[in-house]
């Protein structure tokens, strides 16, 4: 992969369908059986914290084959303050090119996009495998909590990164995720059946 293997723009509004189908085949069967990433960013793009300047896709060869998007969040301080700053995702690349990459290069390109619009920071639910070699780390060691989860319990899924260094200095509190990624699964098979159909499949590695 060289630096003019793929190109990475900002999405267009009549490529929404495509997008959500990459989307779709990225995220098939990983989580559950079925997804529901595809809708997820289909409500996100209407929801009020949606940050269009962030709505990223990545190309290669003239085909679409990632995409990654951002929503304004916040840290509910312990001291009362509000703290904004961002979350990130559904991120995904086409099944067939995982591992290659591109992920990263996505990643890195959007996070920048990021820090350059004035981001202070990104709070992410994700694999420390991969995203701590984009610089993330896990949120507790900022002092963040995540809402809902009773103390002593495994946080090693939720990760943040300063985009703006000592952002978070002083700063102890606790994230939710924003409620736009809450959808309602009844809603989201009636949404799938806009698309081919897929099998739904029980494998294991699923965590619903």
């Amino acid at each position: 992969m060289s630096k003019n293997d793929y190109r990475i723009r900002l999405e267009k509004q009549e490529e929404h369908r495509a997008v959500e189908n990459l989307v779709r085949e990225s995220f098939w069967n990983v989580y559950r059986p079925g997804c529901l990433e595809h809708y997820v960013l289909h409500c996100l793009r209407n929801d009020p914290d949606f940050v269009p300047e962030l709505d990223w896709v990545m190309e290669k060869d003239g085909r679409l084959i990632g995409q990654n998007i951002f929503m304004r969040a916040q840290i509910l301080a312990d001291d009362g303050r509000k703290i904004p700053i961002m979350t990130m995702g559904p991120i995904c690349i086409c099944p067939e090119l995982k591992g290659q990459g591109y992920g990263k290069k996505l990643l890195d390109f959007s996070i920048q996009k990021a820090a350059e619009i004035g981001c202070g920071a990104l709070c992410f639910e994700g694999n420390i495998g991969f995203y701590g070699k984009s610089g993330f780390d896990y949120a507790s060691k900022f002092g963040i909590r995540y809402h809902g989860l009773p103390a002593g319990e495994d946080a090693s899924f939720f990760l943040c990164r300063e985009l703006i260094p000592g952002f978070l200095d002083g700063i102890t509190g606790e994230y939710a995720t924003p409620q736009g990624y809450f959808v309602d699964e009844g809603e989201a098979e009636a949404f799938d059946r806009a698309f081919p159909h897929k099998e739904k499949l029980v494998l294991p590695g699923q965590i619903f």
